[in-house]
């Protein structure tokens, strides 16, 4: 999550590191990679293949990624968990939280705890494998035909709780995608932020990590793949709610409903000093000004993330509670999202987006969900 973010978050070392563990890490060798692969598929699990490569062609930090294709000739992505690392998840989190208190100073008001153990559980439904296929296949219904966006097929024969095969896709990442010519990137971005808002408004089920390789750009079909589902997750009716009212108030810019509507979502327990009142209203009105301006807004220069920062100390020391729980992945969704517009130097109006999305949530009626125990979400008729 960290390492997605503005370079002026943390220090540069730590940067580094996180870049770093986002990039790749180790492959396992072929035999342990063999032995994952019996234990979750059987003995004969080459026998539903026509070809697998052994050599992986991308790793990450939970699992690698090989080739292989199916006897009807589709070329599949078979992400393979490494052993033991849905077990290890509490220390490795925990030993990540002792690195920061040592690297920067974590004061009360960030509520670290409450921090840690969100991630904690975010990376257990990323180690899920059959959940990430139920929320792939969830996303796949609900973005089917749309113009930009890709699903790709989960194979399900081939997928268990560490193991995870999908049809391979073709395209590059979108922080690849810095020389395609100005009106391709506002094409790009404008439907990647309106994305943003369908899935919390409109689905109010999001993928929630905004990482630039989990989004393949194909100039040949000219459409953006989305990829890796397993951090995603539902909100609640309630939540969705007072949110887009926040929203829609700073756009608007009226800051005491901007207030009002934080103490409603619990943002704020309504025993803050007026310090923290109004630099909590300033950062809201700050994010919400992209929102605000019929004008193209030019996400290249915007300085967002500088006045959002020095903000940060006065919240961080008059914060009395905690933000709520869904804010933790839904802004790190959101601040991804600006980022990539700014990466690819996206400048587009904002406003009829947004008042669109806005004029839809109260006029239409969405499926609801229910929270299931294992942190994926079920719609069903009622609302």
């Amino acid at each position: 999550m960290i390492s997605i973010q503005d370079n002026t978050f943390i220090n540069p070392q730590l940067q580094k590191i996180f870049g770093r563990v986002r990039q790749s890490a180790d492959f396992m060798p072929t035999w342990q990679m063999t032995k994952v692969l019996v234990q979750e598929l059987g003995p004969d699990w080459r026998e539903k293949l026509v070809s697998f490569e052994d050599r992986p062609f991308a790793a990450a930090s939970i699992g690698q990624v090989h080739l292989g294709m199916l006897k009807d000739g589709r070329e599949v992505a078979m992400k393979i968990q490494y052993p033991g690392i849905a077990e290890s998840i509490k220390s490795d989190v925990d030993n990540l939280l002792s690195l920061l208190k040592m690297s920067i100073a974590l004061p009360e008001g960030l509520f670290p705890d409450n921090s840690i153990e969100v991630l904690q559980r975010e990376l257990q439904w990323e180690c899920d494998y059959i959940r990430e296929a139920e929320c792939a296949k969830r996303f796949r219904a609900l973005l089917k035909g749309d113009p930009f966006f890709y699903v790709p097929e989960v194979i399900e024969d081939l997928t268990t709780k560490r193991v995870l095969t999908m049809e391979l896709v073709s395209g590059v990442p979108l922080d690849k995608c810095e020389e395609l010519d100005q009106e391709t990137r506002n094409e790009i971005c404008y439907n990647i932020l309106q994305l943003c808002l369908r899935e919390l408004f409109e689905f109010r089920f999001m993928q929630t990590d905004p990482n630039w390789s989990n989004f393949f750009y194909d100039s040949e079909k000219h459409k953006v793949t989305l990829l890796d589902f397993g951090a995603s997750r539902g909100y609640g009716k309630e939540f969705t709610d007072h949110y887009i009212e926040i929203v829609r108030a700073a756009a608007l810019g009226d800051r005491e409903k901007v207030l009002g509507k934080s103490r409603d979502l619990k943002f704020l327990s309504g025993f803050e000093t007026k310090v923290f009142e109004d630099a909590h209203v300033d950062a809201v009105m700050i994010l919400g000004e992209a929102f605000a301006a019929s004008a193209p807004f030019n996400f290249g220069t915007q300085n967002t993330t500088q006045r959002i920062q020095n903000l940060i100390p006065v919240m961080l020391k008059h914060r009395l509670t905690p933000p709520p729980e869904e804010t933790y992945s839904l802004h790190r969704k959101m601040a991804g999202s600006f980022l990539i517009c700014a990466k690819l130097q996206a400048v587009f109006p904002c406003r009829d987006m947004f008042e669109d999305v806005y004029r839809r949530y109260w006029n239409q009626e969405r499926p609801a969900l229910i929270d299931d125990p294992n942190g994926a979400e079920k719609g069903d008729t009622a609302d």
